[in-house]
């Protein structure tokens, strides 16, 4: 942890930050590898197509060219040098390398590999490619068979990114709180509500304040044993990342549900669970299309907590489906 939070907080521990961004690659060669890189696996070619479409919207101009030039036709780039797919996009071999290590890739051979298996699946069918907008004039025929398309994507590219490593070690977190706070603005705190009344009803202690005010003023009476958990899609929501920090600088496990893990929000998360949406457009903007993913990541979350506490939440459940029985009953069973 950096002296000053240290000096401000009292709680000593190492500072998470967020995705760290690539480091300078060496002059790269047709073909450069660049040196060899830390932390996740190497992405499956289904997961580099989600990645593509999460990281893309934070990207550089120029990164983002090299990013749709492999997600637009990836046979065609995997045939390119890493000169011939800077050429091809206008841009530099160092902005090729920086973009495949961003996505998760040591060098550029690596990321051609990966277009390669990609352009293979799409060929055989496994990997449906990216759905067109939605236009005005749609008919709404057109529009269900999208959005249809779009909300299935978003599912498969969050399930292919998803860090089960820091999922597993979100599950144990809420398992074991003490008390869970959950923060979010607009969509995503629709989001939070329902993980907090799937929280509560197996027995957990959870809230999710829809004051931003009342957020951070729940966030200081947190301590070692709570959970906070912030949902954004951007990464960068003031409302969302001030609570979050105060409750990782009163000691609390912090995560953060993001379709932008290099955001802002990462500085004051333990564990960071990326996100997809659709293409962002006139008349879905990303913002929207992301709380399908939101849903599926606190799905996700809810089930391996009922599964670590199966013996109280078991009862809990039941309890709670037969407190509300009467009410779905037929009013001549009443």
């Amino acid at each position: 942890m950096s002296s000053k939070l240290k000096e401000t907080t009292g709680v000593d521990r190492p500072v998470p930050s967020p995705a760290a961004a690539p480091a300078a690659p060496a002059p790269a060669g047709p073909g450069a590898a660049g040196p060899a890189a830390t932390g996740p696996a190497v992405p499956a070619p289904g997961a580099l197509a989600a990645k593509v479409r999460t990281l893309a919207p934070s990207m550089t101009r120029s990164m983002q060219r090299v990013a749709e030039a492999v997600a637009g036709d990836p046979a065609g780039s995997a045939a390119l040098t890493v000169t011939g797919l800077a050429e091809r996009t206008g841009t530099s071999e160092a902005t090729v390398v920086r973009t495949a290590r961003l996505l998760g890739y040591p060098g550029y051979r690596d990321l051609r590999l990966a277009l390669a298996a990609l352009a293979a699946e799409q060929a055989a069918g496994r990997a449906p490619a990216v759905t067109a907008d939605i236009a005005v004039d749609d008919p709404l025929p057109a529009v269900v068979a999208k959005l249809a398309q779009e909300e299935a994507q978003c599912l498969a590219d969050t399930a292919a990114a998803l860090d089960t490593a820091q999922l597993e070690a979100a599950v144990a977190a809420l398992a074991g709180a003490r008390r869970i706070d959950v923060y979010g603005i607009g969509a995503s705190h629709l989001v939070g509500q329902d993980l907090v009344q799937k929280l509560l009803r197996i027995g957990l202690i959870a809230h999710a304040p829809a004051d931003p005010h009342l957020a951070v003023t729940n966030a200081v009476q947190l301590r070692a044993g709570d959970v906070a958990v912030a949902i954004t899609h951007s990464g960068r929501t003031t409302d969302v990342i001030e609570p979050l920090r105060v409750a990782f600088e009163h000691g609390a496990t912090t995560l953060a549900i993001t379709g932008r893990p290099e955001g802002e929000i990462a500085q004051y998360a333990d564990h960071v669970l990326t996100t997809s949406s659709a293409r962002e457009s006139e008349l879905r903007p990303a913002a929207m299309s992301s709380r399908t993913s939101q849903l599926l990541v606190v799905d996700c979350l809810f089930i391996g907590v009922a599964q670590r506490t199966y013996e109280t939440a078991a009862p809990a459940l039941s309890a709670s489906y037969e407190a509300l029985a009467h009410r779905h009953a037929p009013r001549s069973q009443r």
